[in-house]
């Protein structure tokens, strides 16, 4: 008997202190969330300052007018204010709903949304999990001041060399049959913090300068020179190809429109007149032949992989102009074509540039 009272003493202990921790679990839920009534207002006000902070930098830079700040600074105050009230409400009906059912809650989650960060949702029941989905990152955060972007470029036009000594007329080269493609990546910054008239381009691109001989010539690699010598049958085609990969660099100029928003400004280029004058330079990746002919009444077709002692090292000046993306554009290598070669080459290239 006396074990009995004394299990039955020991189990009243128990549901006593079970009880009184769930009372100070709901004293603490309660003084948490009116904690969180006093941060409410002290944040929304830090917002308000930043978002105030940010139109007075517009404002000085230009691109608002002192009625647009003004407009804009009364939207946000009352847009905080509206802030303060409703999470206030919130607060206090979550204290209302604590009270009325002793902590006795089924509730969603407060962090089911959608959010940069990704998505969540769940059910907690008395505070706990009862169930949870999870998702990966489906939103970028929107960039306020972009300022730099990236473009593919597409190079397309005629080929042909300088030659030290003689004009371009005089070229052992056809003048509509020597031909260059270029295809790369750039990326363009603007240099200046308030304005986009000057930007610096950077990049990679792959070019490929293909020179065709006049007069049934071809190439032919003798020690260190490469020469042109009189192919024994009649050729059909003749072409040296020089494929390189360059890093150009340039400073482009020229004006741009403004597009602002309250989330963003971006400058666009679009039906806006560009300069660009700069360089690039890299290095040879290979040298081909290919020949075309026919011989005894048979087509043959040679694809010749040599060095021709092409230049190793690739560098130049290149320029262009235009309006929007398609521009007039050219390029000179100022390494000559051939080393060691006893009268120097220089490739020149004049085309159009797609900026994409």
């Amino acid at each position: 008997m006396r074990h009995v009272k004394s299990h039955i003493l020991f189990l009243i202990l128990l549901l006593l202190c079970q009880s009184l921790a769930a009372q100070k679990r709901y004293e603490r839920k309660i003084e948490v969330l009116k904690a969180q009534k006093e941060k409410i207002t002290e944040q929304e006000k830090d917002a308000l300052k930043q978002e105030v902070k940010d139109i007075n930098r517009r404002l000085e830079r230009g691109f608002l007018t002192l009625e647009e700040a003004k407009q804009l600074k009364e939207k946000a105050a009352k847009k905080r204010a509206l802030n303060i009230e409703n999470r206030l409400a919130i607060i206090d009906n979550q204290i209302l709903l604590l009270e009325r059912n002793q902590d006795e809650t089924l509730v969603l989650s407060d962090i089911d949304s959608i959010s940069d960060k990704g998505v969540r949702f769940g059910v907690d029941i008395d505070g706990k999990p009862a169930f949870l989905f999870g998702g990966k990152n489906w939103r970028r955060k929107i960039k306020y001041d972009r300022r730099t972007y990236s473009d593919l470029v597409i190079a397309v036009g005629l080929n042909n060399a300088i030659i030290e000594g003689q004009s371009l007329n005089d070229s052992p080269y056809r003048i509509g049959g020597s031909r260059f493609f270029e295809m790369g990546w750039q990326w363009r910054t603007r240099v200046f913090r308030n304005t986009n008239f000057m930007r610096f381009h950077y990049g990679f691109s792959f070019q490929f300068n293909g020179l065709k001989p006049d007069d049934n010539q071809f190439f032919v690699q003798d020690g260190d020179q490469t020469i042109l010598e009189e192919f024994g049958f009649e050729l059909d085609k003749a072409k040296l190809r020089m494929d390189n990969l360059v890093f150009p660099v340039h400073f482009e100029f020229g004006p741009s429109r403004i597009r602002e928003t309250e989330n963003s400004i971006r400058y666009s280029l679009k039906n806006q007149f560009r300069i660009g004058l700069g360089g690039y330079g890299g290095f040879n990746l290979g040298t081909r032949q290919k020949l075309k002919y026919e011989a005894n009444g048979d087509p043959i077709k040679e694809k010749l992989k040599r060095d021709y002692n092409t230049s190793d090292l690739i560098y130049g000046l290149s320029a262009y102009f235009g309006f929007d993306g398609i521009l007039l554009y050219a390029k000179y290598d100022l390494n000559p074509i051939f080393k060691d070669a006893i009268v120097e080459q220089n490739n020149i290239s004049l085309g159009l540039r797609f900026d994409l």
